[in-house]
């Protein structure tokens, strides 16, 4: 038995046991996470120097680029140096940095895909007023808004945790500090005040997923009305690479967190804590520039500019 006061860093759950194993999830980390500041970078720059990209759309995107590198930047050196010098010590400041961090950049993603849903909204079903209701002002608005909230929502959850007394060791079932598994470590009553904290917070993303739940419904009834098929298939276009990334958001996250005890263990709740954690960073870049010609011919300029300088 310990209290708060007395620890001074916590375990996090080593991701092999053997040190083949160790080495390859060092490697695996490595190339997920190498494609993620590629593809997050690509994204950044290409959107930042092309003059033609400085629209609503792209300007969501550069913003939702920066949360995935900063969400992947967060979480995986410290496992990978974890992995490839065999041990699993965190220190209690990292741990909170880590938490914090993590909090802040995942409730940003959130809050900025579901401002990158209104924006889908109101190119499809109101386009006369696109340029009134998302000008320059308004976006720079809305993504201050999505930032500051995230902000206060992390702040918020990390001055809640760790003012917690923990009773229950300092070995954390996660590869990375996140509020459950701190939770876990608390003694009994004291997590209550941190639990209701987590329900106004998941309040508020249920008011953003089911916002987001209308405005898609809202997008193919006008979409189904576009006489020509070409125009209906340049409208779900536009839809598809967010609607997959919100797809993958949520559906990792929430069978995360809300799946049966009984069908959980450490190896599927590791697995899963990557799927949510890690890969969305590596994929998003790839669904975005898959689907988008202006993005990769922007991507392929920008690379191609880069070649010719060396």
């Amino acid at each position: 038995m310990s209290n708060s006061s007395s620890i001074r860093h916590f375990l996090l759950l080593a991701l092999a046991d053997t040190r083949q194993l160790q080495l390859l999830h060092f490697c695996l980390l490595l190339g997920i996470s190498l494609a993620a500041l590629l593809g997050n970078g690509l994204i950044i720059s290409a959107v930042a120097c092309g003059h033609h990209l400085h629209t609503p759309m792209f300007f969501f995107l550069l913003n939702l680029a920066l949360t995935d590198l900063g969400s992947i930047c967060t979480t995986v050196p410290k496992a990978m140096h974890n992995s490839l010098w065999d041990t699993s010590n965190i220190s209690y400041t990292g741990c909170a940095a880590q938490l914090f961090f993590f909090t802040f950049f995942i409730s940003a993603e959130f809050y900025l895909l579901t401002i990158m849903c209104y924006d889908r909204y109101v190119s499809i079903c109101k386009p006369l007023h696109y340029g009134t209701l998302l000008g320059s002002r308004a976006c720079a608005h809305m993504a201050a808004a999505a930032w500051a909230s995230a902000f206060l929502n992390a702040l918020m959850h990390t001055a809640n945790t760790f003012s917690l007394s923990l009773c229950h060791g300092n070995a954390l079932g996660q590869f990375f500090c996140e509020i459950p598994q701190i939770l876990k470590l608390s003694c009994s009553h004291s997590y209550l005040r941190e639990l209701r904290l987590l329900a106004v917070s998941a309040f508020l993303a249920f008011g953003c997923f089911m916002f987001i739940v209308f405005s898609y419904v809202q997008i193919f009834r006008a979409v189904l009305r576009i006489p020509s098929e070409q125009g209906r298939h340049k409208a779900f276009s536009t839809c598809l690479p967010h609607l997959a990334v919100v797809s993958l958001f949520i559906s990792t996250a929430v069978f995360s967190y809300l799946k049966s005890p009984s069908i959980s263990s450490p190896s599927l709740d590791l697995a899963l804590s990557v799927l949510y954690s890690v890969v969305p960073a590596a994929l998003n870049p790839l669904i975005y520039s898959l689907r988008n010609q202006e993005l990769k011919a922007a991507v392929w300029r920008l690379m191609t500019r880069c070649f010719q300088k060396h």
